[in-house]
């Protein structure tokens, strides 16, 4: 219902995920601003079943949709149960800092209550339960 337009600037440049907009309702891994910012996820095991680990656990959540599946990058999408309003979460496999960066954002409104950030910290202590 509520599910607006995929943005035009998803996806990695440079070894960077897209910075964060003005709005509440993102968070990102290389994001310098404290309002913005969230710990990027963190992997012990060779890059390529990080990612797996990653996308069984995407997988795992309700009302996903796994758009781009690459060596190391994920496209998600998210959808909120009630309105059916849709969240762009990306994951880019940094292999220079050894971590998996982040983004999640909104695509519509300005506050999301934050939706995002408690998405990623699931989607975090999931990743640690099944490493161990």
């Amino acid at each position: 219902m509520f599910a607006g337009k995929r943005p035009p600037n998803l996806g990695i440049r440079e070894g960077r995920l897209a910075p964060c907009p003005n709005t509440p309702n993102c968070v990102c891994s290389q994001s310098k601003d404290a309002a913005h910012a969230i710990e990027p996820l963190t992997y012990s095991s060779a890059p390529a079943e990080a990612i797996a680990a990653l996308k069984t656990v995407i997988e795992s959540l309700e009302r996903t949709k796994i758009v781009t599946d690459t060596d190391t990058y994920l496209y998600t999408e998210f959808a909120s149960k009630l309105m059916g309003f849709v969240d762009d979460v990306e994951f880019y496999v940094d292999p220079a800092a050894q971590v998996i960066q982040v983004r999640s954002a909104s695509r519509l409104g300005r506050s999301d209550l934050g939706v995002n950030r408690k998405r990623v910290e699931l989607i975090r202590e999931k990743l640690k339960q099944s490493e161990a």
